[in-house]
């Protein structure tokens, strides 16, 4: 009897090490994701209206948004969003059902991911949502607008 209580101990300490290994795993790669800076928490529904809801975070690069999976083990981007690709569609507060997911006082932003005209290969333009806070809302719309100068130069060659 006292043999089989030990390897239950021994067993239940293996699987706590590796929950607790698991968690700091997770907790290094988001420092990782936010020590530049220009992080926000957000979630992400593609195609907008039909699928589930991800949680995970926004990172600002230079043109590009990055979205990461909470979730995830890597450091690369799940979706990367091109700035002059995206045009906001409609914005509403999210609806009874989707706060058990995404939590009070989020703000579902439908964007129209357009791919450059130039691309033949790149699919259809398509919807995602993202859901954000009011604040990161605000910084989002602002990163929108305020392309760096000449950022554009390209787009006419």
């Amino acid at each position: 009897m006292g043999g089989a209580l030990t390897d239950a101990v021994w067993i239940l300490a293996v699987v706590l090490v590796l929950i607790v290994l698991a968690a700091a795993a997770l907790a290094f790669r988001r420092y990782l994701l936010e020590r530049g800076g220009g992080t926000v928490d957000c979630a992400l529904r593609t195609p907008a209206g039909s699928g589930s809801w991800r949680l995970g975070v926004l990172l600002y690069a230079h043109d590009e948004l990055r979205w990461h999976g909470a979730l995830g083990i890597l450091l690369r981007p799940e979706h990367v969003f091109h700035r002059r690709a995206l045009r906001v569609i409609s914005r509403r507060p999210a609806g009874a059902t989707e706060t058990v997911t995404l939590g009070n006082d989020r703000i579902v932003v439908e964007v129209c991911v357009e791919p450059p005209a130039d691309d033949a290969g790149e699919p259809a333009k398509s919807h995602v949502e993202l859901a954000m806070t009011d604040q990161a809302l605000t910084g989002f719309l602002a990163w929108l607008e305020a392309s760096p100068p000449g950022s554009h130069l390209g787009d006419f060659t």
